[in-house]
């Protein structure tokens, strides 16, 4: 990337995380952030495709976080752990960040219908739980099991609770339920 497309991709970026926290996703325009980053729209729309594209972008520093965790990070989120402690960890990991990030994550997972599925991330968070449910239980279908667990964080399903986090211990004894049980 040009070091001046690298730098209107920054500014781009600072812009869209300012007016969210100000004015909220559902607010936020891609002519709005073009004018608070001081670029034309022409370079959003080159950049991020549109609305859809730059929430996912705003998104995807927090999402990258919690990979880099996963992957590299201490147990029982990361590596060395038994399978069923970490899908506790990141159950619980992936929860916080979607409470936290309710607003982007809400955004992005209604941009249009099925959104949430064609995220990158989602794919990526499947394909982890059901990695770890395949070393846990290989008699079990894991990518149904993973798409069961990640269902009720949906952001329609968060935003609807009023105490969100208290889905966590359920999910927990849900996924505990499937792979103890047989």
């Amino acid at each position: 990337m040009r070091a001046d497309a690298s730098r209107n991709e920054a500014r781009v970026l600072a812009a869209g995380r300012r007016l969210v926290e100000r004015h909220g996703a559902r607010a936020v325009t891609i002519a709005g952030v073009a004018e608070e980053a001081g670029v034309g729209k022409a370079t959003v729309i080159r950049r991020f495709g549109d609305k859809a594209g730059l929430i996912a972008a705003l998104l995807g520093d927090q999402e990258r976080r919690l990979q880099d965790r996963i992957l590299r990070g201490r147990a029982p989120l990361g590596p060395g752990a038994p399978p069923l402690d970490r899908i506790d960890a990141f159950l619980d990991a992936l929860a916080r960040l979607y409470v936290r990030e309710l607003d982007l994550v809400y955004a992005s997972e209604t941009a249009k219908p099925g959104a949430r599925y064609g995220i990158g991330a989602h794919h990526a968070w499947r394909e982890h739980l059901a990695l770890l449910v395949r070393e846990a239980r290989p008699d079990l279908d894991a990518d149904l099991v993973a798409h069961v667990l990640l269902a009720p964080l949906a952001a329609e399903s968060l935003a609807a609770l009023p105490r969100p986090l208290a889905l966590v211990p359920m999910l927990r004894a849900c996924a505990r339920g499937m792979l103890c049980s047989g």
